[in-house]
């Protein structure tokens, strides 16, 4: 089994936030290459709020990359989906279905094509309310589970 992991989800392995435990324990992560650039905002975002300091927000921030990047010998932890054209005419029909943000439906288009892609995908990992709901709407198990 796999799972999708949005961006508030992510966030919690690397700053401590409620259901992170949960995302801790979720079974080979699959995400969005929207995360590229979500994580790094919201660490930093903690660090201008005075969550955290500057210099803990650089290395949160350089440990989802090794995550997210790999390093010298190692493969990326979390195995990206490029955003493609076909995922953005998903997310599109998303907003309407079910009523969703901009990027929150392109992170569960991109969950959906993980999905066809790989079956055993059937997990979603995220904290926002509305996009759990439709994550759970179109089939997903939740996690965390509340």
């Amino acid at each position: 089994m796999s799972t999708f992991a949005d961006s508030s989800a992510l966030v919690t392995l690397y700053a401590e936030e409620t259901g992170g435990p949960a995302v801790h324990g979720a079974a080979g992560l699959i995400v969005s290459s929207l995360v590229r650039v979500e994580v790094p905002s919201a660490l930093w975002r903690k660090q201008r709020d005075g969550a955290l300091a500057p210099e803990d927000a650089a290395l949160l921030t350089s440990l989802f990359e090794a995550d997210y990047l790999g390093e010298q010998d190692d493969r990326p932890r979390l195995l990206s989906v490029t955003v493609s054209a076909s995922i953005l005419e998903e997310a599109a029909r998303l907003t309407a279905t079910h009523s969703l943000r901009a990027l929150d439906a392109v992170q569960l288009a991109t969950a959906l094509a993980a999905r066809r892609a790989d079956p055993e995908c059937t997990a979603f990992a995220c904290l926002d309310v509305r996009l759990r709901a439709a994550a759970a709407g179109t089939g997903f198990a939740l996690v965390p589970q509340v």
